[in-house]
C-alpha cells in the first residue's frame, strides 16, 4: 500500500492526478503506475487501469487471476470494472470515494447515472434496433476456437 501511496504522491510532482495501483501477484510486483488522463490525453488512463495495462502485458494474459491490488483511492466505477473484467482475487485502498470528492474527484454521479433509464441519463443512451448487430455475436456464438473470457 505504501508503494501506490508514494506513487500517487510522485505522480503529482510529475503533472499527473494524485492516485496511484500497484498490482502483486505471489508476493511479486507486477506492474506499478499512476494515473496519467493529463499526461497522455486519456480519459481512461486511471492508475488502476495503467497498471491492468502493465501486468496484462508483462504477463502475457488478459486476465490477473490470483493478483492482488493496492490502490491508493477506492477505484472508480471505471477501475472497478475494468478489475472485475481481469479477475483479480482482492482490492486494497487507501483513500475512500468520500475523501476523493472531498477534492473534486467524485464518481457519485456516475454511480448515480448508470442507476438511471437509458434515455434520463445525462448522455442518452439509446438502443436502435439493428439486424446487422447481432452478426458479430451469432458469429462468436458458433466460433469453436474462441478464447472465453
Amino acid at each position: 500500500m505504501k508503494m501506490a501511496c508514494d506513487l500517487a504522491c510522485e505522480n503529482v510532482d510529475r503533472g499527473g492526478g494524485p492516485f496511484g495501483a500497484v498490482i502483486v501477484k505471489d508476493g511479486e510486483v507486477l506492474a506499478a503506475a499512476g494515473n496519467s488522463e493529463t499526461l497522455d490525453n486519456d480519459p481512461t488512463a486511471h492508475a488502476e487501469v495503467n497498471a491492468i495495462r502493465q501486468a496484462c502485458r508483462l504477463s502475457r494474459n488478459f486476465k490477473l487471476d490470483g493478483c492482488v491490488v493496492y490502490s491508493s483511492c477506492e477505484p472508480c466505477p471505471m477501475c472497478l470494472s475494468a478489475l472485475y473484467w481481469a479477475g483479480v482475487s482482492r482490492i486494497y485502498y487507501g483513500n475512500t470515494a468520500a475523501d476523493a470528492d472531498r477534492i473534486n474527484f467524485g464518481d457519485d454521479f456516475i454511480y448515480k447515472e448508470i442507476e438511471k433509464p437509458h434515455l434520463e441519463r445525462a448522455i442518452p443512451c439509446i438502443h436502435m434496433e439493428d439486424t446487422t448487430a447481432i452478426e458479430s455475436f451469432n458469429k462468436w456464438a458458433a466460433k469453436d476456437d474462441k478464447i472465453a473470457y
